[in-house]
């Protein structure tokens, strides 16, 4: 059966990256979630997608410059802006005490040696803390967030965020140890995903919100799809 994660939450029907995305993603029924994080200036573990805090908060900065007491004051429903209330920018440790999800992505962006490392520091600790290291894989785009995993976390389940074929994939994410590969939909092909299958890979596909694509990447045989419309994932694929 093909697994359903839900992308920022639920991100098609809640402001990304909030809490309240989330909640909706677990009353859509989906257990499994994918969302990104950032580094405060104070090193804490922020929910956000975007470096900078415009998009969503219509505010201006970096989100590494700027403390964490300072950013969970932001609203962050500007993507979103016909929700009713306002929606805080979240730590991670605030979404494990309040999200009981079976599974998490966290997704990493592209940082420098020193920032990767620091950031995979923190997320160790605090799945650590929370008892989570069975559940999160951590995913990166980044050659140099998983040169970190790889050396100084290597007990934590890492993924490849693979959105081009100008390398090849399946050999970055052998290269880096990884347990699973997030892989753009425009990339999935039948043999491809066989062959990641075959390496050992759990192949999360994304973003994936047209109920005929959803289906047929579940018929390619996806291990699991990454939507803005869980509740919309749910319907078409497992409450037939």
């Amino acid at each position: 059966m093909t697994l359903i994660y839900g992308h920022r939450g639920a991100r098609g029907e809640a402001p990304e990256n909030t809490l309240v995305s989330f909640e909706q993603c677990l009353k859509d029924g989906v257990k499994r979630c994918e969302l990104d994080l950032h580094l405060s200036s104070d090193g804490e573990l922020i929910v956000i997608h975007d470096p900078t805090l415009k998009r969503t908060t219509g505010r201006r900065g970096k989100v590494a410059e700027l403390p964490a007491q300072t950013l969970t004051q932001y609203d962050a429903r500007l993507s979103n802006p016909s929700w009713p209330h306002p929606c805080p920018i979240p730590l991670l440790s605030q979404l494990f005490e309040q999200c009981d999800f079976e599974h998490w992505q966290l997704e990493v962006k592209s940082a420098s040696r020193v920032r990767s490392a620091r950031i995979v520091k923190a997320i160790n600790e605090l799945t650590q803390r929370f008892n989570l290291v069975d559940r999160i894989t951590v995913t990166s785009s980044s050659r140099e967030v998983l040169r970190a995993l790889q050396r100084d976390t290597p007990h934590l389940s890492r993924g490849l965020v693979a959105e081009y074929a100008w390398l090849d994939p399946l050999k970055v994410a052998a290269n880096y140890g990884c347990n699973l590969l997030a892989l753009n939909w425009t990339l999935c092909t039948p043999e491809r995903l066989l062959k990641a299958q075959r390496q050992g890979l759990h192949v999360s596909v994304w973003t994936v919100n047209e109920p005929a694509l959803m289906r047929r990447l579940a018929d390619f045989g996806a291990d699991s799809l990454i939507t803005d419309f869980p509740g919309l994932a749910m319907d078409t694929l497992h409450n037939q």
